[in-house]
């Protein structure tokens, strides 16, 4: 991670980590950065060759702010940018690979608050971009908001200027793509969508309607402000309450820019990415649909994922956390399911990075295939108790380095693992927070550890908080 990007784009405070000229400064950068690697290295003026960006947006107020700095920067640098407007993450990936782009961008921070935004950037193929070129955009933002004028790019000039394009029809092919790779008809379900007040408010239910559900969306009327507020997949509780009271079938909650879902069964029971991970390799392997019968997940997931997986005969990789990891070791491996217990699942046979309607759809197709009850898609799968807190700290470094944290966290992971137990301590790639996780057989001891090492946490965060205040 450097400076500015994190595991999932650059992420952070609307105008106080990320500006309106950050983006303007990306958008310079880019447009640049391919249309002159679309002229074989050189210069052109004339801008008789231009690079071509697809640019998506979430609902947030600030997102239309971004995309208009975006595209400024973009067509500054002699770059056409098409706008697909509000729309998903996945939908960014999918146009970009199909309808011959150089780039990809979207604006959202995912499930965080409306007060935050981000920029994630994809490369031609519908992947995260590269490490090279997101360096590139590092050492260019330093430069600019260092004033140094080695930052400074050629402008384009006269008929060098790029083009804003409006290229709604792409987003609406995306609408198509997903409705084609359902095998089986919805009709006769009675499915629930919370769409998170996001940018699936309307695609899900457009989808879900077309392959034949009686769909109940809640959650669907994003004024700007209430995305992720209480709902989607950060908060399904509202969906498992929809659910039950309504009778349905089963639901499905996403978050801000689509990329996520978790989903509750027709009891209400919410489902985490590792049931769903579980429920897909059950489905998959036994038809030979499941490419090297093995799927990928991170260190995140629970334990009795790993131990469900094996009593299916099926192998599982653990890697880091972040889908752009997930990908990765599902292309090193050959895998084609990969996931995170968050609800980001990556199906590589149909698209390159998490998917929620996606997911929505195959989960949905499984228990028609199988014409059985939605519950009975995770039958088998157990979980291990397990504690999750988010401890929000000012320096993750400074706290997490502090002898206090490593004494705690080494007596910690020892009374766990006597437990059959485990300790994971870990930076948020996209949050200013630190993440604890505790699993042991023992429930007790997973929240009283997670408690005491968010105040050992906090502690640290205060007093190298202080330290640095006091060494200024």
């Amino acid at each position: 991670m450097g400076k500015y990007f994190g595991t999932d784009g650059f992420r952070g405070e609307v105008n106080v980590a990320l500006t309106a000229r950050h983006a303007y400064e990306i958008g310079r950068f880019i447009g640049w950065y391919f249309t002159k690697k679309r002229r074989g290295g050189k210069e052109n003026e004339d801008g008789e060759i231009r690079s071509r960006v697809v640019i998506g947006k979430d609902p947030r107020l600030s997102s239309y702010m971004y995309e208009y700095a975006l595209s400024a920067g973009l067509t500054a640098s002699g770059a056409d940018a098409c706008l697909l407007h509000v729309t998903t993450t996945p939908s960014v990936s999918y146009v970009t690979r199909t309808e011959d782009f150089d780039c990809g961008i979207m604006i959202s921070a995912s499930h965080n608050p409306y007060t935050d935004n981000g920029i994630k950037i994809f490369d031609a193929l519908g992947g995260k971009a590269d490490e090279r070129l997101i360096d590139l955009i590092e050492t260019h933002l330093a430069a600019v908001d260092a004033d140094q004028r080695r930052a400074e790019l050629p402008y384009a000039t006269s008929g060098g200027v790029g083009r804003t394009v409006d290229f709604i029809a792409g987003r609406n092919r995306y609408i198509g793509y997903l409705v084609s790779l359902s095998r089986v008809s919805f009709r006769g379900l009675k499915i629930g969508l919370d769409c998170a007040d996001g940018s699936a408010f309307f695609i899900a239910k457009s989808v879900f309607d077309t392959l034949g559900a009686a769909t109940k969306a809640i959650h669907a009327s994003p004024d700007g402000r209430n995305i992720n507020l209480g709902c989607g997949s950060v908060h399904p509780e509202a969906l498992a309450r929809c659910v039950t009271e309504n009778g349905l079938d089963m639901g499905f909650a996403f978050d801000g820019d689509g990329d996520r879902c978790v989903c509750v069964d027709e009891t209400g029971r919410i489902l985490s990415g590792d049931h769903i991970l579980y429920a897909c390799a059950r489905y998959l392997s036994p038809r030979g649909e499941l490419d090297k019968n093995t799927i990928v997940a991170t260190v995140m997931s629970n334990g009795g994922l790993f131990s469900s997986l094996q009593n299916l005969g099926v192998n599982g990789e653990k890697t880091r956390v972040g889908d752009r990891f997930v990908y990765e070791k599902m292309l090193e491996t050959g895998a084609t399911l990969g996931g995170e217990p968050s609800g980001h699942i990556i199906f590589s046979r149909y698209a390159t990075t998490g998917d929620g309607i996606l997911t929505a759809i195959k989960l949905t197709e499984m228990a028609v295939e199988n014409k059985c009850k939605f519950s009975l898609l995770f039958e088998g799968m157990e979980s291990y108790p397990q504690a999750v807190v988010n401890v929000k700290v000012k320096n993750k470094t400074g706290a997490l380095n502090s002898l206090a944290v490593a004494f705690a966290a080494a007596d910690a992971e020892e009374r766990l693992k006597e437990k059959g137990g485990r300790l994971l301590l870990r930076p948020s790639g996209t949050e200013s927070v630190v993440r604890i996780l505790t699993e042991s057989e023992d429930e007790k001891l997973c929240r009283e550890t997670a408690e005491y090492l968010k105040g050992v946490l906090e502690r640290a965060d205060r007093d190298f908080s202080e330290k640095e205040g006091g060494e200024k």
